[in-house]
Protein backbone atom coordinates (compact mmCIF):
# COMPACT_ATOMS: atom_id res chain seq x y z
CA UNK A 1 0.00 0.00 0.00
CA UNK A 2 1.01 3.63 -0.62
CA UNK A 3 2.08 5.36 2.79
CA UNK A 4 0.17 9.22 3.38
CA UNK A 5 1.47 11.22 5.80
CA UNK A 6 -0.30 14.10 7.54
CA UNK A 7 1.99 17.33 8.21
CA UNK A 8 1.64 20.41 9.86
CA UNK A 9 2.06 22.85 13.06
CA UNK A 10 0.91 21.89 16.04
CA UNK A 11 -3.27 22.12 16.69
CA UNK A 12 -4.26 22.56 13.00
CA UNK A 13 -6.39 19.70 13.11
CA UNK A 14 -4.09 16.51 11.81
CA UNK A 15 -5.49 13.93 14.49
CA UNK A 16 -9.06 15.07 13.46
CA UNK A 17 -8.27 14.72 9.66
CA UNK A 18 -6.80 11.28 10.62
CA UNK A 19 -9.91 9.88 12.74
CA UNK A 20 -12.43 11.28 9.79
CA UNK A 21 -10.68 9.35 7.05
CA UNK A 22 -9.70 6.47 8.85
CA UNK A 23 -13.38 6.42 10.36
CA UNK A 24 -11.96 5.31 13.82
CA UNK A 25 -11.44 7.46 17.11
CA UNK A 26 -7.77 6.41 17.72
CA UNK A 27 -6.00 9.46 17.65
CA UNK A 28 -6.81 11.65 20.37
CA UNK A 29 -8.33 15.07 19.72
CA UNK A 30 -8.58 18.02 21.99
CA UNK A 31 -8.63 22.02 21.37
CA UNK A 32 -4.56 21.91 22.63
CA UNK A 33 -1.56 21.90 20.93
CA UNK A 34 1.03 18.89 21.35
CA UNK A 35 -1.62 16.20 21.78
CA UNK A 36 -0.15 13.86 19.41
CA UNK A 37 3.91 13.07 19.31
CA UNK A 38 4.82 9.48 17.86
CA UNK A 39 3.65 8.64 14.40
CA UNK A 40 0.51 6.77 14.71
CA UNK A 41 -1.14 4.67 11.44
CA UNK A 42 -3.95 3.72 10.45
CA UNK A 43 -5.72 2.08 7.16
CA UNK A 44 -7.69 4.54 4.69
CA UNK A 45 -9.90 2.82 2.71
CA UNK A 46 -11.35 4.65 -0.58
CA UNK A 47 -13.67 2.81 -2.88
CA UNK A 48 -11.63 -0.26 -3.45
CA UNK A 49 -8.49 1.01 -3.31
CA UNK A 50 -6.53 0.98 0.53
CA UNK A 51 -3.39 3.11 1.83
CA UNK A 52 -1.25 3.11 5.05
CA UNK A 53 -2.71 6.97 6.67
CA UNK A 54 0.03 8.53 9.14
CA UNK A 55 -0.83 11.10 11.60
CA UNK A 56 2.36 13.22 13.47
CA UNK A 57 2.67 15.32 16.10
CA UNK A 58 2.94 18.94 15.74
CA UNK A 59 6.26 19.75 13.37
CA UNK A 60 8.10 22.96 14.73
CA UNK A 61 11.12 22.69 12.37
CA UNK A 62 13.26 25.41 14.21
CA UNK A 63 12.71 24.67 18.08
CA UNK A 64 15.62 22.36 19.28
CA UNK A 65 14.64 22.17 22.59
CA UNK A 66 13.88 18.44 24.05
CA UNK A 67 10.99 16.33 23.32
CA UNK A 68 9.80 19.01 20.53
CA UNK A 69 13.06 18.05 18.69
CA UNK A 70 12.23 14.35 18.91
CA UNK A 71 8.65 14.59 17.84
CA UNK A 72 10.74 16.74 14.77
CA UNK A 73 12.86 13.82 14.15
CA UNK A 74 9.58 11.53 13.93
CA UNK A 75 8.02 13.49 11.52
CA UNK A 76 10.69 13.92 8.75
CA UNK A 77 11.41 10.38 9.30
CA UNK A 78 7.09 9.86 8.43
CA UNK A 79 7.96 12.45 5.32
CA UNK A 80 11.03 10.38 3.77
CA UNK A 81 9.05 6.87 4.31
CA UNK A 82 6.17 8.21 2.94
CA UNK A 83 4.70 8.54 -0.78
CA UNK A 84 2.15 11.47 -0.83
CA UNK A 85 2.10 14.45 1.43
CA UNK A 86 -0.47 15.98 2.90
CA UNK A 87 0.40 19.48 4.36
CA UNK A 88 -2.08 20.93 7.15
CA UNK A 89 -2.49 24.59 7.66
CA UNK A 90 -5.09 26.48 9.82
CA UNK A 91 -7.43 28.80 7.84
CA UNK A 92 -8.70 30.50 11.21
CA UNK A 93 -4.89 31.53 12.03
CA UNK A 94 -3.95 32.21 8.27
CA UNK A 95 -0.04 31.69 7.26
CA UNK A 96 2.38 30.98 9.97
CA UNK A 97 6.10 31.32 9.97
CA UNK A 98 6.28 27.70 11.40
CA UNK A 99 3.98 26.57 8.36
CA UNK A 100 7.06 28.18 5.61
CA UNK A 101 9.54 26.46 7.21
CA UNK A 102 7.75 23.33 6.78
CA UNK A 103 6.86 24.36 3.18
CA UNK A 104 10.53 24.51 2.77
CA UNK A 105 11.15 21.37 3.67
CA UNK A 106 8.48 19.49 1.79
CA UNK A 107 8.80 21.15 -1.34
CA UNK A 108 12.75 19.66 -1.64
CA UNK A 109 10.39 16.22 -1.80
CA UNK A 110 9.56 15.27 -5.33
CA UNK A 111 6.39 13.30 -4.04
CA UNK A 112 3.02 14.18 -4.35
CA UNK A 113 1.46 16.53 -2.17
CA UNK A 114 -1.12 18.76 -1.23
CA UNK A 115 -2.28 21.83 0.86
CA UNK A 116 -5.34 20.98 2.88
CA UNK A 117 -6.31 24.27 4.38
CA UNK A 118 -8.64 23.17 7.31
CA UNK A 119 -11.36 24.90 9.31
CA UNK A 120 -12.56 26.56 6.44
CA UNK A 121 -16.20 25.85 7.25
CA UNK A 122 -18.25 29.18 6.23
CA UNK A 123 -15.27 31.17 4.92
CA UNK A 124 -16.72 31.89 1.42
CA UNK A 125 -13.82 35.43 0.85
CA UNK A 126 -11.34 34.14 -1.31
CA UNK A 127 -9.15 36.36 0.00
CA UNK A 128 -8.84 34.32 3.30
CA UNK A 129 -6.81 31.44 1.27
CA UNK A 130 -4.04 34.16 -0.88
CA UNK A 131 -1.65 33.58 1.79
CA UNK A 132 -1.35 30.00 1.16
CA UNK A 133 -0.93 30.12 -2.57
CA UNK A 134 1.44 31.82 -2.18
CA UNK A 135 3.31 28.54 -0.69
CA UNK A 136 3.68 27.37 -4.42
CA UNK A 137 1.92 24.54 -4.24
CA UNK A 138 -0.33 23.23 -7.04
CA UNK A 139 -2.38 21.17 -5.23
CA UNK A 140 -5.00 23.16 -2.80
CA UNK A 141 -8.39 21.69 -0.96
CA UNK A 142 -10.30 23.74 1.66
CA UNK A 143 -12.12 21.19 4.03
CA UNK A 144 -13.17 21.04 7.39
CA UNK A 145 -11.99 17.96 9.48
CA UNK A 146 -14.68 18.35 12.65
CA UNK A 147 -17.33 18.68 9.88
CA UNK A 148 -16.71 16.42 6.74
CA UNK A 149 -17.04 19.51 4.59
CA UNK A 150 -13.92 19.17 1.33
CA UNK A 151 -13.18 15.36 2.42
CA UNK A 152 -14.80 14.06 -0.89
CA UNK A 153 -12.64 16.45 -2.65
CA UNK A 154 -9.08 15.18 -0.76
CA UNK A 155 -10.06 11.70 -1.50
CA UNK A 156 -10.49 12.24 -5.18
CA UNK A 157 -7.17 13.95 -4.93
CA UNK A 158 -5.35 10.36 -3.33
CA UNK A 159 -7.24 8.19 -5.63
CA UNK A 160 -4.89 9.58 -8.82
CA UNK A 161 -1.90 7.91 -6.99
CA UNK A 162 -3.40 4.63 -6.28
CA UNK A 163 -1.47 1.80 -8.03
CA UNK A 164 -2.41 -0.87 -5.46
CA UNK A 165 -5.75 -2.22 -7.70
CA UNK A 166 -6.84 -5.52 -6.56
CA UNK A 167 -3.98 -7.08 -4.76
CA UNK A 168 -4.51 -8.98 -1.98
CA UNK A 169 -4.82 -7.80 1.50
CA UNK A 170 -2.90 -9.62 4.63
CA UNK A 171 -4.24 -11.31 6.87
CA UNK A 172 -4.89 -9.44 9.81
CA UNK A 173 -5.60 -12.46 12.13
CA UNK A 174 -1.91 -12.03 14.19
CA UNK A 175 -1.22 -11.61 17.96
CA UNK A 176 -2.39 -8.36 19.26
CA UNK A 177 0.33 -7.23 22.23
CA UNK A 178 0.47 -4.15 24.71
CA UNK A 179 2.94 -3.12 26.50
CA UNK A 180 1.74 -1.74 29.88
CA UNK A 181 3.33 0.08 32.80
CA UNK A 182 3.97 2.86 34.95
CA UNK A 183 5.49 6.43 32.96
CA UNK A 184 8.82 5.85 32.15
CA UNK A 185 9.71 2.33 32.33
CA UNK A 186 10.79 1.67 28.91
CA UNK A 187 7.97 0.46 27.15
CA UNK A 188 8.82 2.65 24.16
CA UNK A 189 12.35 1.64 24.64
CA UNK A 190 11.36 -1.65 24.18
CA UNK A 191 9.33 -1.41 20.84
CA UNK A 192 11.69 0.68 18.87
CA UNK A 193 14.19 -2.12 20.13
CA UNK A 194 12.11 -4.86 18.67
CA UNK A 195 11.18 -3.05 15.62
CA UNK A 196 15.26 -1.94 15.23
CA UNK A 197 14.56 1.49 14.74
CA UNK A 198 13.58 4.21 17.04
CA UNK A 199 9.74 4.34 15.73
CA UNK A 200 8.21 5.72 19.46
CA UNK A 201 9.89 8.98 21.34
CA UNK A 202 12.01 7.62 24.04
CA UNK A 203 12.40 10.02 26.24
CA UNK A 204 14.02 10.41 29.84
CA UNK A 205 11.17 12.05 30.81
CA UNK A 206 7.74 10.65 32.36
CA UNK A 207 4.30 11.12 30.07
CA UNK A 208 6.78 11.09 26.93
CA UNK A 209 3.74 8.73 25.30
CA UNK A 210 0.19 10.01 25.40
CA UNK A 211 -1.99 7.71 22.80
CA UNK A 212 -2.13 3.97 22.34
CA UNK A 213 -0.03 3.13 19.34
CA UNK A 214 0.11 0.38 17.44
CA UNK A 215 2.43 -0.48 14.69
CA UNK A 216 3.06 -4.12 12.76
CA UNK A 217 6.36 -5.93 12.79
CA UNK A 218 7.77 -9.46 12.34
CA UNK A 219 9.77 -11.65 14.75
CA UNK A 220 11.28 -14.67 12.53
CA UNK A 221 7.95 -15.74 10.27
CA UNK A 222 5.18 -14.85 12.78
CA UNK A 223 3.63 -11.05 12.46
CA UNK A 224 2.76 -9.50 15.49
CA UNK A 225 0.70 -5.89 16.32
CA UNK A 226 2.43 -3.75 19.24
CA UNK A 227 0.79 -1.23 20.52
CA UNK A 228 2.81 1.68 22.60
CA UNK A 229 0.57 2.63 25.94
CA UNK A 230 0.37 5.82 27.96
CA UNK A 231 2.26 4.99 31.56
CA UNK A 232 -0.45 4.77 34.51
CA UNK A 233 0.46 6.73 37.37
CA UNK A 234 -1.66 6.56 40.51
CA UNK A 235 -5.45 7.68 40.58
CA UNK A 236 -4.31 10.27 42.82
CA UNK A 237 -1.40 11.57 41.20
CA UNK A 238 -3.61 11.99 37.58
CA UNK A 239 -4.98 15.47 37.26
CA UNK A 240 -4.30 16.78 33.73
CA UNK A 241 -6.85 16.01 31.38
CA UNK A 242 -5.46 14.71 28.91
CA UNK A 243 -3.55 12.29 31.23
CA UNK A 244 -7.49 11.09 31.76
CA UNK A 245 -7.24 10.73 27.99
CA UNK A 246 -4.12 8.54 27.62
CA UNK A 247 -5.21 6.16 31.00
CA UNK A 248 -8.72 5.75 28.96
CA UNK A 249 -6.63 4.69 25.83
CA UNK A 250 -4.50 2.10 27.33
CA UNK A 251 -7.47 0.49 28.81
CA UNK A 252 -9.12 0.14 25.80
CA UNK A 253 -6.03 -1.01 24.20
CA UNK A 254 -5.68 -3.95 27.07
CA UNK A 255 -8.97 -4.77 26.20
CA UNK A 256 -8.60 -5.23 22.83
CA UNK A 257 -5.31 -6.93 22.61
CA UNK A 258 -4.39 -10.81 22.98
CA UNK A 259 -1.48 -10.82 25.34
CA UNK A 260 -0.48 -7.88 27.44
CA UNK A 261 3.13 -7.40 28.64
CA UNK A 262 3.41 -5.53 32.20
CA UNK A 263 6.77 -4.36 31.98
CA UNK A 264 8.64 -3.32 35.08
CA UNK A 265 11.63 -1.22 36.61
CA UNK A 266 14.12 -3.64 38.04
CA UNK A 267 15.66 -0.72 39.69
CA UNK A 268 12.66 0.28 41.25
CA UNK A 269 11.25 -3.15 42.31
CA UNK A 270 7.65 -4.47 42.60
CA UNK A 271 5.22 -1.48 43.29
CA UNK A 272 1.63 -1.44 44.71
CA UNK A 273 1.04 0.36 41.08
CA UNK A 274 2.48 -2.30 39.04
CA UNK A 275 0.11 -4.63 41.09
CA UNK A 276 -2.71 -1.99 40.27
CA UNK A 277 -2.62 -2.26 36.50
CA UNK A 278 -1.93 -6.32 37.23
CA UNK A 279 -5.34 -6.61 38.31
CA UNK A 280 -6.47 -4.80 35.21
CA UNK A 281 -4.90 -6.96 33.08
CA UNK A 282 -6.44 -10.26 34.89
CA UNK A 283 -9.97 -8.26 35.11
CA UNK A 284 -9.89 -8.04 31.81
CA UNK A 285 -8.96 -12.13 31.25
CA UNK A 286 -6.27 -11.37 28.60
CA UNK A 287 -2.72 -13.39 28.45
CA UNK A 288 -0.02 -11.47 30.32
CA UNK A 289 3.81 -12.08 29.94
CA UNK A 290 5.61 -10.29 33.17
CA UNK A 291 8.56 -8.48 31.86
CA UNK A 292 11.55 -7.19 34.78
CA UNK A 293 13.30 -4.15 32.36
CA UNK A 294 16.90 -2.93 33.23
CA UNK A 295 18.11 -6.52 34.60
CA UNK A 296 21.62 -5.21 33.39
CA UNK A 297 21.73 -2.36 35.68
CA UNK A 298 20.95 -4.49 39.12
CA UNK A 299 23.53 -6.27 41.38
CA UNK A 300 22.96 -10.14 42.73
CA UNK A 301 21.59 -8.47 46.15
CA UNK A 302 18.74 -6.54 43.93
CA UNK A 303 18.43 -9.40 41.65
CA UNK A 304 17.09 -11.97 44.25
CA UNK A 305 15.90 -9.44 46.33
CA UNK A 306 13.13 -9.02 43.11
CA UNK A 307 13.12 -12.80 42.80
CA UNK A 308 12.08 -12.67 46.02
CA UNK A 309 9.10 -10.30 45.50
CA UNK A 310 8.07 -11.79 42.86
CA UNK A 311 7.29 -15.17 44.32
CA UNK A 312 6.03 -13.46 47.29
CA UNK A 313 3.46 -10.61 45.34
CA UNK A 314 2.77 -12.83 42.31
CA UNK A 315 1.88 -16.18 43.19
CA UNK A 316 -1.96 -15.58 42.43
CA UNK A 317 -0.47 -14.96 38.70
CA UNK A 318 1.49 -18.33 38.72
CA UNK A 319 0.82 -18.79 35.11
CA UNK A 320 2.60 -15.99 33.87
CA UNK A 321 6.02 -16.08 32.66
CA UNK A 322 8.46 -14.06 34.21
CA UNK A 323 11.08 -12.81 31.74
CA UNK A 324 13.99 -10.44 32.76
CA UNK A 325 15.48 -7.94 30.07
CA UNK A 326 17.53 -4.63 28.82
CA UNK A 327 15.23 -2.61 26.95
CA UNK A 328 18.31 -0.48 26.11
CA UNK A 329 21.08 -3.25 24.86
CA UNK A 330 18.17 -5.38 23.56
CA UNK A 331 18.81 -8.58 25.78
CA UNK A 332 16.71 -10.84 26.69
CA UNK A 333 14.04 -10.21 23.74
CA UNK A 334 14.06 -14.13 22.74
CA UNK A 335 13.01 -15.11 25.32
CA UNK A 336 10.17 -12.47 26.07
CA UNK A 337 8.80 -13.59 22.37
CA UNK A 338 8.62 -16.96 22.81
CA UNK A 339 6.84 -16.84 26.28
CA UNK A 340 4.38 -14.33 24.45
CA UNK A 341 4.08 -16.98 21.46
CA UNK A 342 3.35 -19.65 24.13
CA UNK A 343 0.34 -17.59 26.18
CA UNK A 344 -0.96 -16.42 22.45
CA UNK A 345 -1.11 -20.35 21.40
CA UNK A 346 -2.40 -21.20 25.17
CA UNK A 347 -5.23 -18.80 24.93
CA UNK A 348 -6.58 -19.78 21.38
CA UNK A 349 -5.84 -23.34 22.11
CA UNK A 350 -9.52 -25.67 21.31
CA UNK A 351 -9.68 -28.82 23.88
CA UNK A 352 -12.04 -31.26 22.92
CA UNK A 353 -15.13 -32.44 24.96
CA UNK A 354 -14.13 -35.94 25.90
CA UNK A 355 -10.53 -34.79 27.01
CA UNK A 356 -12.55 -32.02 29.34
CA UNK A 357 -14.77 -34.59 30.94
CA UNK A 358 -11.53 -36.91 31.79
CA UNK A 359 -9.74 -34.05 33.67
CA UNK A 360 -12.84 -32.92 35.83
CA UNK A 361 -13.51 -36.87 36.32
CA UNK A 362 -9.88 -36.86 37.53
CA UNK A 363 -10.35 -33.39 39.49
CA UNK A 364 -13.52 -34.67 41.14
CA UNK A 365 -11.91 -37.84 42.24
CA UNK A 366 -8.40 -35.43 43.40
CA UNK A 367 -10.65 -32.75 45.40
CA UNK A 368 -14.31 -33.86 45.16
CA UNK A 369 -16.47 -29.97 46.24
CA UNK A 370 -17.56 -30.14 49.85
CA UNK A 371 -20.84 -31.45 51.35
CA UNK A 372 -23.30 -28.29 51.83
CA UNK A 373 -25.97 -28.46 53.91
CA UNK A 374 -26.15 -31.79 53.43
CA UNK A 375 -25.77 -32.18 49.86
CA UNK A 376 -22.83 -32.29 47.69
CA UNK A 377 -22.60 -30.58 44.41
CA UNK A 378 -22.66 -32.74 41.79
CA UNK A 379 -20.43 -31.92 38.50
CA UNK A 380 -21.52 -34.07 35.36
CA UNK A 381 -20.17 -33.13 32.33
CA UNK A 382 -18.41 -29.94 31.05
CA UNK A 383 -17.25 -28.39 27.41
CA UNK A 384 -15.41 -25.50 26.15
CA UNK A 385 -17.36 -22.66 25.72
CA UNK A 386 -14.99 -19.64 24.22
CA UNK A 387 -11.79 -18.55 24.04
CA UNK A 388 -9.27 -15.63 24.45
CA UNK A 389 -9.06 -16.75 27.36
CA UNK A 390 -10.42 -20.24 27.23
CA UNK A 391 -13.50 -20.71 28.88
CA UNK A 392 -15.08 -24.50 30.65
CA UNK A 393 -18.53 -24.76 31.36
CA UNK A 394 -19.64 -27.09 33.24
CA UNK A 395 -23.13 -28.89 34.09
CA UNK A 396 -24.66 -30.28 37.16
CA UNK A 397 -26.68 -30.13 40.12
CA UNK A 398 -26.86 -27.89 42.77
CA UNK A 399 -23.86 -25.80 41.53
CA UNK A 400 -25.21 -22.15 43.12
CA UNK A 401 -23.32 -23.92 46.56
CA UNK A 402 -19.42 -24.01 45.43
CA UNK A 403 -17.45 -21.45 46.75
CA UNK A 404 -14.80 -19.52 44.68
CA UNK A 405 -11.85 -21.35 46.36
CA UNK A 406 -12.87 -24.47 44.62
CA UNK A 407 -13.43 -22.61 41.34
CA UNK A 408 -9.64 -21.55 41.59
CA UNK A 409 -8.66 -25.28 42.55
CA UNK A 410 -10.72 -26.16 39.04
CA UNK A 411 -9.24 -23.28 36.86
CA UNK A 412 -5.36 -24.62 37.95
CA UNK A 413 -5.98 -28.21 37.70
CA UNK A 414 -7.82 -27.51 33.91
CA UNK A 415 -4.40 -25.26 33.12
CA UNK A 416 -1.78 -28.11 34.87
CA UNK A 417 -3.58 -30.66 32.86
CA UNK A 418 -4.13 -28.94 29.05
CA UNK A 419 -0.51 -27.26 29.82
CA UNK A 420 -1.96 -24.20 29.00
CA UNK A 421 0.82 -21.21 30.24
CA UNK A 422 0.31 -17.83 30.22
CA UNK A 423 -3.41 -17.65 30.17
CA UNK A 424 -6.20 -17.31 32.51
CA UNK A 425 -8.51 -20.06 32.70
CA UNK A 426 -12.48 -19.41 33.26
CA UNK A 427 -14.50 -21.96 35.10
CA UNK A 428 -17.83 -21.18 34.44
CA UNK A 429 -20.83 -23.11 36.19
CA UNK A 430 -24.41 -24.11 34.97
CA UNK A 431 -27.39 -25.91 36.64
CA UNK A 432 -29.22 -28.31 35.02
CA UNK A 433 -32.78 -27.38 35.45
CA UNK A 434 -35.62 -29.98 36.70
CA UNK A 435 -38.75 -29.67 34.25
CA UNK A 436 -40.56 -31.44 36.49
CA UNK A 437 -40.15 -28.80 39.36
CA UNK A 438 -42.52 -26.30 39.29
CA UNK A 439 -42.69 -24.72 42.44
CA UNK A 440 -45.00 -21.97 41.10
CA UNK A 441 -47.82 -23.77 40.08
CA UNK A 442 -50.24 -23.59 43.22
CA UNK A 443 -51.82 -26.98 44.25
CA UNK A 444 -55.50 -27.28 43.29
CA UNK A 445 -57.85 -27.33 46.40
CA UNK A 446 -59.97 -30.66 46.95
CA UNK A 447 -62.29 -32.11 49.43
CA UNK A 448 -64.31 -30.33 52.13
CA UNK A 449 -63.03 -27.05 51.46
CA UNK A 450 -63.70 -27.32 48.09
CA UNK A 451 -67.64 -28.46 48.48
CA UNK A 452 -68.15 -25.64 50.89
CA UNK A 453 -66.91 -23.36 48.88
CA UNK A 454 -69.18 -24.18 46.12
CA UNK A 455 -72.50 -24.20 48.24
CA UNK A 456 -71.69 -21.06 49.98
CA UNK A 457 -71.60 -19.70 46.44
CA UNK A 458 -74.78 -21.42 44.87
CA UNK A 459 -76.56 -20.29 48.40
CA UNK A 460 -75.79 -16.76 47.41
CA UNK A 461 -76.65 -16.68 43.98
CA UNK A 462 -80.05 -18.14 44.84
CA UNK A 463 -80.95 -15.15 47.85
CA UNK A 464 -80.20 -12.68 44.74
CA UNK A 465 -82.52 -13.97 42.65
CA UNK A 466 -85.17 -14.26 45.95
CA UNK A 467 -84.31 -10.37 46.48
CA UNK A 468 -84.70 -9.42 43.07
CA UNK A 469 -88.14 -11.42 43.38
Amino acid sequence: MKSIVIVGRPNVGKSSLFNRLTNTRDAIVADMPGLTRDRHYGKLEIQDCQFLLVDTGGFEPKNKEGIVQEMALQTKQAIDESDIIIFMVDSRKGLHPTDEHIADIIRKNEKPKIIAVNKAEGILDEKAFVDFYSLGFSNLVRLSSAHGEGISALKDFLLTFDEVGDEEIEDENHPKISIVGKPNVGKSTLINGLLGEDRFIAFDQPGTTRDAISTEFFWGKDSYTLTDTAGIRKKGKVFETIEKFSIIKTLSAVEQSNIAVLLIDGKDGLSAQDLHILAFVIETGRSLVVVINKWDLLDVYEKDKIKNQIDRKLSFVNFAEVVFISAINKTGFSEMMRAIKKAYQSSQKKLSTPQINSVLENALIAHPPKIIKGIRPKLKYAHQGGLNPPQIIIHGNHLNEIKKDYLVFLESFFRKSFQLVGTPIKVLLKNSENPFDKKDLKPKKTGLVTRRKIKNEFREKLNKKNVSN
